[in-house]
């Protein structure tokens, strides 16, 4: 579930309180495999810059010019000062590029990395992280980052560079006004020092509680057929609406804190340059400087009073960036519970053994999901897991995996632990039906082939067949090209799982794990699929999860769990000879069949 609004802003305030715009740091080494775009952009900010300084300089000759009575003089001071602005729209316009082409190439490079790192996550991860949140990282924040980096921080360097530099030609200028100037210079960083804290806060808080408002719209988009069956639309409505408020409060907050800051340093740097301005002009009229000379300094002033202005918005600007980046980094820098070794053992298909495994899920560790698990499935050998609901049966599927680790216990694979392995040199030897099967808003062909990309055409349609979708596949408009919808919602239930089964049988791997594999199956396509699978089977390592008795008769050996457990374990007549659970299981099932 989504965080509530309380602990998301708890969570907030925590995290701003002790991070810094220094966390921007943590962006560098993206821009490292780019050091000829970062010296060029460098390049140009310099040369708008410096640029930008000589035009003053060029105000002062013409303006000084009128006086001189010759008019060819006069003519290369304008010329000269349109040969400046020619430069100076030159180094924009190289600025813009390399400096947008920059951002861009390494906002891509940061997506790709936090993919790289979440699409390898475990399970276990995503238990406390909702994928909606994950998403509004790598789309939002990114896009934040993009802002500062394609456009923010370059013009934050180009103000530094016009307020410095105007600083000190202010001083060349005129020493005596510029210290009149640099005295309101503590009344703006007063500002920007105590309000700047608060804002960093409330930029984070803002990015939380827009990630929490993706969260929730994600949740409730993917399940909104469930939504509408059990007529939630108006309470679904109302707990985005309340989180999406909570977003709009905090950026309320954040831009009302930020337009102050504005407001009071506009003010007074402002007012406190038309002040040393006043006592130019008395200068002026007393012949103490020239009529240039203040007209140079005023654009000198005007130019340090609007970068300093521009600095402190673009510092909110930064402070926002720091909170995206942070929750970048922590997506980047993640742990996860399950991981690699650092010197893997060779992966070799093989025996299947458990061995006293206990396993509790993370988000419940006080309830035990198996409890002293032991078995043996040896290569080509067809096991099926029995049992209620919650018995731990799917579980198991998941710890073949590697999903999740067992708290106690071993699991080994071919003679080798599972830990002991790269995770996807062992998977690559198993295939999955799942008891929820997933299907990408693709093709049906694709769909059927990401079980072996380099499977032929004549391959995947023969996989297709052997799953009993091919006669369906044909059907649609446009057959094995078929668009299938986000997660299949154009296929129906039973499709959708013939879908996920060809996929397997077309992975042909030495392992195959059925995890209530036929469950959506009508009778005639399951006695099909089920011909399917044991011929597939037959030199194969199965391990098949089912509630339907009916589909595991012929299996090689029955273990039959209970509370995490396994109970008993034999053929399927054996274990109907002894009675107990299976047994009841099976006259139930077998009883309703014959009635119906």
């Amino acid at each position: 579930m989504a965080q509530t609004p309380n602990s998301a802003a708890e969570v907030s305030e925590e995290r701003a309180a002790s991070k810094r715009v220094g966390v921007l740091q943590a962006l560098l080494p993206y821009f490292a495999p780019y050091k000829i775009w970062v010296v060029l952009a460098l390049a140009a900010l310099t040369i708008t810059a410096s640029v930008s300084l000589i035009l003053p300089v060029a105000a002062r000759r013409v303006i000084d010019g009128f006086s001189v009575g010759d008019v060819s003089l006069l003519n290369q001071y304008f010329m000269g000062a349109i040969a400046v602005a020619a430069i100076f729209a030159l180094g924009t316009g190289l600025r813009y590029y390399v400096v947008t082409r920059l951002g861009e190439r390494v906002v891509a490079d940061l997506r790709k990395a936090i993919f790289d790192r979440m699409i390898g996550m475990s399970p276990a991860y995503f238990e406390k992280l909702m994928t909606g949140e994950v998403l509004s990282r790598i789309t939002t924040d990114t896009t934040l980052i993009l802002s500062v980096i394609g456009s923010s921080a370059s013009w934050m360097l180009r103000n530094m560079l016009m307020m410095s530099g105007g600083l000190i030609m202010m001083l060349w200028t005129s020493p005596k006004l510029t210290g009149l100037v640099l005295l309101i210079v503590p009344l703006i960083l007063g500002p920007i020092l105590a309000l700047g804290r608060k804002l960093r806060g409330l930029s984070r808080q803002n990015q939380d509680w827009i990630a929490a408002s993706s969260g929730k719209a994600s949740e409730s988009l993917l399940s909104a057929q469930t939504v509408q069956a059990f007529t939630h639309e108006a309470r679904s409505s109302t707990e985005f609406s309340n989180v999406t408020e909570k977003a709009y409060d905090s950026a309320r907050a954040r831009i009302k804190t930020r337009a102050l800051i504005t407001m009071i340093i506009i003010f007074v740097a402002f007012s406190g340059v038309m002040g040393v301005l006043w006592i130019g002009a008395i200068d002026v009229r007393s012949g103490a400087t020239t009529a240039g000379q203040l007209v140079q300094f005023v654009i000198y002033a005007a130019i340090v009073a609007s970068s300093t202005a521009a600095l402190s918005e673009l510092w909110s600007e930064l402070q926002r960036a720091a909170g995206a980046t942070e929750r970048l980094v922590e997506l980047l820098e993640a742990e996860d519970s399950i991981a690699d070794p650092q010197e893997p053992i060779p992966a070799k298909p093989g025996a299947l053994v458990f061995e006293d495994v206990k396993f509790a899920f993370p988000s419940r560790p006080d309830q035990p999901a198996l409890n002293g698990v032991n078995f043996t499935i040896n290569p080509g050998e067809t096991v099926a897991l029995v049992g209620p609901s919650g018995a731990g049966k799917s579980t198991i599927i998941q710890l073949v995996q590697r999903f999740f680790d067992p708290q106690a216990g071993h699991i080994t694979f071919g003679g080798v632990a599972l830990p002991q392995m790269r995770r996807s040199d062992f998977r690559q030897f198993m295939a999955l039906v799942p008891q929820d099967p997933v299907v990408f808003a693709s093709s049906a062909y694709d769909n059927i082939l990401f079980g072996r990309p380099s499977a032929s055409r004549d391959e995947v349609i023969a996989a297709a067949k052997a799953a009993a979708a091919d006669d369906f596949i044909r059907a649609l408009p446009d057959g094995y090209d078929s668009y299938v919808g986000e997660r299949g919602v154009m296929l129906s239930g039973g499709q959708k799982q013939r879908i996920a089964i060809a996929r397997a049988i077309l992975r042909d791997a030495p392992v195959l794990l059925l995890d209530e594999a036929t469950s959506a199956l009508d009778g005639e396509s399951e006695a099909l699929v089920q011909k399917a699978f044991e011929a597939l089977s037959k030199h194969r390592t199965t391990l098949v999860v089912a509630h339907r008795l009916a589909t595991v008769k012929n299996a090689d050996r029955i273990l039959v769990m209970d509370q995490g457990q396994i109970i008993a374990q034999g053929t399927h007549a054996s274990l109907v000879a002894e009675g107990g659970l299976y047994a009841r299981l099976a006259k139930l099932q077998f009883s309703q069949t014959d009635g119906a």
